[in-house]
C-alpha cells in the first residue's frame, strides 16, 4: 500500500504538458476540479473522461502508473460510497431491516465515487508533469495579487514545494522502516482493526522522528545558505508564457464552454 502511494512524485517524459507554463497546469487543474462538481448528468462525466484520458495520452504518463496511486484512496472510497448508499433518504429501491437504499442513494453514490476517482487522477497528473520547483513558481505567480493584502505568497508556495517533496521521501522511509520492522518479526497484515493499529505504533515512531530530524537538517540547510523568504528575490529562470500555453488557454476556454452548455440544454 505505501508503494502505490504516487502523489508528489514526478515522472520524467518528454511531452507537450510537460513543458507548458506550470500556471497553465495549476489552472487547468483547478478549473477540472471545479467542473466535477458542476456536472448533473452523466453526459458531463462523459465530458470529463475524455478531457482527462486525451491529457493523460498527451502526457505521455503511463495509465498504469497513474491508476496506480488509486490504491490508496480505496478506504476513502469506500466510506463515501457507503456513507451516500445508506444514508441518503430518498424513493425507496431495498430495505433490509434498518438498512434502506435509495434512487438517490445510488445515483451520488455513482457520482460520488466517480468524483472521487477523477480529482484524485487530475490532482496526480499535474504534479507528475510538474516538478516542484516549477510547481513552487508557478503557484507564486498566480497568487501574486495576494501580496498586496500582505499574504505571505512565497512562504505558502514554498511550504506547499516543501510538503509535496517530502511525500515520497516519507512514503520511502516508511517501507524501509516496515520492512526492518518485519524481519524483527512484526506483523502488519493479520488481527482485527484493533491489533493493526497497535502494530503500527513500532512503525509511526521511527517515522516521525526521521521526519523531525529531515526538517531540522533542511531548516539548518536553508539559514546556512542565509535563507530570508521571498522579498528581493529574483529568478534564474522566470516564467513566461509561449504560443503552446496560449494554446492551452484556449483548450480550458473550450472545455468550460462545453461545461455550460451541457447544463444548459441537457437536462
Amino acid at each position: 500500500m505505501i508503494r502505490d502511494i504516487t502523489i508528489g512524485q514526478y515522472y520524467p517524459a518528454d511531452s507537450i504538458l510537460h513543458r507548458l507554463d506550470p500556471r497553465v497546469k495549476l489552472a487547468g487543474t483547478i478549473i477540472y476540479i471545479i467542473s466535477l462538481f458542476m456536472f448533473h448528468n452523466y453526459y458531463g462525466y462523459i465530458l470529463a473522461v475524455i478531457f482527462l484520458f486525451s491529457m493523460i495520452q498527451i502526457s505521455k504518463v503511463p495509465m498504469k502508473f497513474i491508476v496506480k496511486g488509486l490504491k490508496a484512496i480505496i478506504p476513502l472510497l469506500l466510506f463515501a460510497v457507503i456513507f451516500n448508499l445508506f444514508l441518503t433518504p430518498g424513493t425507496l429501491v431495498f430495505q433490509l431491516g434498518f438498512i434502506k437504499i435509495t434512487e438517490e442513494g445510488i445515483k451520488t453514490t455513482v457520482f460520488m465515487g466517480i468524483r472521487l476517482v477523477f480529482l484524485i487522477l487530475g490532482s496526480s497528473l499535474m504534479t507528475f508533469t510538474t516538478t516542484p520547483n516549477h510547481l513552487t513558481d508557478g503557484l507564486e505567480r498566480l497568487m501574486g495579487p495576494l501580496r498586496k493584502i500582505k499574504v505571505p505568497v512565497h512562504e505558502i508556495s514554498m511550504m506547499m514545494s516543501i510538503a509535496l517533496r517530502f511525500i515520497p521521501i516519507l512514503m520511502e522511509e516508511t517501507d524501509k522502516i516496515m520492512k526492518a520492522q518485519m524481519a524483527r518479526g512484526a506483523d502488519f497484515e493479520s488481527g482485527g482493526l484493533i491489533k493493526r493499529a497497535r502494530s503500527l505504533i513500532p512503525l509511526l515512531v521511527p517515522l516521525f522522528v526521521s521526519a523531525f530530524r529531515r526538517a531540522n537538517d533542511l531548516a539548518m540547510a536553508m539559514e546556512a545558505r542565509c535563507y530570508r523568504g521571498g522579498e528581493g528575490r529574483t529568478k534564474m529562470k522566470p516564467l513566461k508564457y509561449r504560443t503552446r500555453d496560449m494554446l492551452a488557454y484556449l483548450v480550458l476556454i473550450i472545455y468550460v464552454a462545453a461545461i455550460f452548455l451541457l447544463n444548459s440544454y441537457i437536462a
